[in-house]
């Protein structure tokens, strides 16, 4: 970006701005109810994807609508997700112009790492942490009750845990705005480690909602060795 951007920025009457960025809020929310609608007409794919971790399970529908409201609220989660990258796209576009060339230097790495760090959260979720949960909620009392599922209480379930891991997987992002902010740096962090190997167990215990020590174990691992990620990447940053 160059000062002539930076000078016509500035000089961008407020009214502007908001109607600017109305047009981008405007445009994302198409693009957001686009990726839904199309999501919800490929719903059966979507939901034949999200059944796999459940291997043995039958499901019930328990009352009536049930499987549609259950796919509408899928439809819209996975709307949700596919749509991030162009939500994002058009913030930068908007925000951008009134930046410096050492905050966008920042900035656009940061933000194509989120995204990236969410969606690795989420394939981590589905493949390691779903299935280690849902064995063992089938195996406990398996040999005195019938796995047999209510359909919208399962995708409330792995829809929040899916959704819980990608979120917790941005650890190294806010580690790296708090650094770049000189809120805190990495020495700083690095010496709180006791605390985070404590406090990443609770919330391996929190994101994963069975009593399986090994899925507890590895989610906790996880956030240990994502929180070390972002003190080296501050380490390298001189932060």
């Amino acid at each position: 970006m160059n000062i002539k951007n930076q000078v016509n920025s500035e000089k961008m009457p407020i009214l502007q701005h908001l109607e600017e960025l109305r047009k981008r809020a405007l445009f994302s929310f198409i693009i957001f109810i686009t990726i839904t609608f199309i999501c919800f007409i490929k719903i059966k794919q979507i939901i034949y994807i999200l059944q796999e971790p459940a291997i043995g399970i039958k499901f019930l529908q328990l009352a009536p609508g049930e499987y549609l409201f259950s796919s509408i609220k899928v439809a819209i989660y996975t709307g949700s997700v596919l749509s991030i990258p162009f939500t994002i796209y058009q913030i930068m576009q908007f925000i951008i112009p009134g930046l410096t060339p050492r905050e966008i230097k920042y900035i656009i790495p940061i933000l194509i790492s989120s995204i990236i760090l969410f969606i690795f959260g989420i394939f981590f979720s589905y493949k390691i942490l779903a299935p280690a949960a849902i064995q063992f909620f089938i195996q406990y009392g398996g040999d005195i009750i019938e796995p047999i599922w209510s359909l919208e209480e399962y995708f409330n379930f792995i829809l929040l845990l899916i959704f819980s891991t990608g979120i917790s997987f941005q650890i190294p992002i806010i580690q790296i705005l708090l650094g770049i902010a000189n809120i805190m740096s990495s020495t700083q962090m690095l010496t709180y480690w006791k605390y985070i190997i404590f406090i990443a167990t609770i919330l391996g215990a929190i994101i994963t909602p069975s009593t399986d020590p090994i899925t507890q174990i590895f989610t906790s691992t996880a956030i240990i060795m994502l929180y070390f990620l972002g003190c080296i990447i501050l380490k390298f940053l001189n932060k």
